[in-house]
């Protein structure tokens, strides 16, 4: 019989100590530390012994020649075209997806939406819910108008018992268990929720996965930073992570894929929540510019792409005089480091000063956006909104401002122009492009150097120009 350990392991990154510490030398954080109990045996002991001698015997594992026919891997169409533009045109049989989001956001939601619109077409689906009971998720299918979906239900959190209903009978095309953090194995002896039964339950369900070829999506609760709870070798085993993002003061959701081996990364999906449940938004760029008004200073149209999508949204800048020591910068939606880097070159190669003010940038909407070609657009924000002159209502910006004031240019250019065109756009502002890469109509405007952006605004602006500083 296997003598039993005793283990503390960290439950924020899931290192392991053999006393309890009050700070993890691994991640730093405090009081992270659960005592945990298992057997005496580790993974390279449970096959080789102290002297290296096999406790057990092995099977052969076929070795085959690195060329050689491919399959193409069938996909599963999920029927919400938002959902599968995310997972690189379906789910793809075999696969396991990790779906993290902040509670209440709408995981399951989207979630028994798909299931039902596959079981509908024709597949076979389960869905196992750990944190809700049956009823309860009769009830939230009842409100979806679902409820006639051939959707095969189950309230369980044994990983044996789920194991032991999926094999019996024929293999389900998509499993849905909601959420990783309720399962619990009899293999480990810790409570559910922590580090090692999240991570055993992760690796048994990856491994039915990939042994039966079904398509197991796996919810996962967040942590109070945005990442998802557990050690991070759950993001590792799995084949797609996707985060649901959104605030609840707003009715849109952004599904965003942050990893996956069957397609791009960077991907996003735009929900709307609504009674009826999520609705898919075709068009983001209309969402977000609804409401522009485009007669008020210090508000920027920034051409984005958010993986293969081109997406408009307004910046929004706000630069008021302080009569504190230390001015306020304030940032919502962008980098805050950025936000000081581009202050730094307006003041250092532009003249443009703003020791003296308050300065606040929000990005419309309540969209994240993370590329560096929002520079060109974020300094035509501030620049506006200092000298009061607005931008103007049918003009883009974008363009990557470097240390020393230049505006290099930025990839998919050209999908960009074209999402501005098509928006009703007729200016654009931007890094130097190739000829033949914008619409014929579409005017452009290359600017080198930032200068030259705030030497336009100033010219072109209503209210008064910038302060800017003669150089001597």
């Amino acid at each position: 019989m296997a003598k039993r350990t005793t283990q503390f392991v960290c439950q924020s990154c899931g290192a392991v100590s053999s006393r309890w510490v009050g700070k993890c030398e691994a991640c730093g954080a405090w009081n992270s530390f659960v005592e945990e109990v298992g057997g005496g045996t580790t993974i390279g002991s449970a096959v080789f012994g102290q002297k290296g001698r096999p406790m057990r015997k092995g099977r052969v594992v076929p070795l085959v020649e690195l060329s050689g026919e491919i399959a193409q891997t069938p996909r599963l169409e999920s029927g919400i075209a938002e959902l599968d533009r995310v997972t690189g045109g379906g789910f793809v049989r075999g696969s396991a997806l990790l779906v993290g989001g902040d509670p209440g956001i709408g995981k399951s939601t989207l979630l028994i939406q798909a299931a039902a619109t596959l079981a509908r077409k024709g597949a076979r689906v389960v869905y196992v819910s750990g944190e809700e009971a049956v009823a309860q998720v009769r009830l939230r299918a009842e409100r979806l108008g679902l409820s006639d979906a051939p959707v095969a239900l189950a309230a369980e959190t044994s990983v044996e018992d789920i194991l032991t209903t999926l094999a019996d009978g024929p293999v389900p095309d998509l499993v849905v268990i909601d959420s990783i953090q309720t399962l619990w194995t009899e293999v480990v002896e810790s409570g559910p929720g922590t580090v090692t039964q999240v991570r055993t339950a992760a690796q048994a369900m990856v491994r039915y996965a990939k042994e039966s070829g079904a398509t197991v999506v796996l919810v996962g609760h967040v942590t109070k930073d945005g990442s998802i709870a557990g050690p991070r070798v759950v993001e590792h085993m799995v084949d797609a992570v996707l985060y649901f993002e959104g605030d609840g003061a707003r009715h849109f959701r952004v599904l965003r894929s942050v990893k996956n081996r069957f397609g791009p990364t960077d991907e996003i999906g735009v929900f709307e929540m609504t009674g009826g449940g999520l609705r898919e938004v075709p068009n983001p760029s209309e969402l977000f510019m609804g409401e522009r008004d485009g007669s008020s200073a210090g508000a920027a149209v920034f051409a984005g792409m958010e993986g293969t999508r081109p997406m408009l949204v307004e910046i929004q800048a706000l630069v008021a005089p302080t009569s504190l020591g230390t001015p306020r910068r304030a940032v919502v939606g962008w980098d805050n480091s950025r936000l000081a880097m581009i202050l730094a070159v307006l003041e250092a190669h532009c003249g443009v000063r703003f020791g003296q003010h308050d300065v606040y940038l929000a990005v419309a909407g309540g969209l994240r956006i993370q590329e560096p070609a929002a520079d060109l657009a974020v300094a035509a924000a501030l620049v506006s909104s200092l000298a009061g002159a607005p931008l103007g209502h049918d003009c883009v910006y974008f363009g990557e401002v470097s240390l020393s004031g230049a505006v290099r240019p930025v990839a998919h250019a050209a999908a960009r122009l074209k999402e501005a065109e098509k928006l009703g756009f007729v200016r654009a502002v931007g890094p130097k492009l190739a000829n033949g890469e914008a619409p014929n109509g579409l005017k452009r405007a290359a600017v080198a150097q930032l200068v030259d952006l705030v030497t336009r605004i100033a010219a072109d602006g209503a209210g008064g120009a910038p302060r800017r500083e003669q150089r001597g």
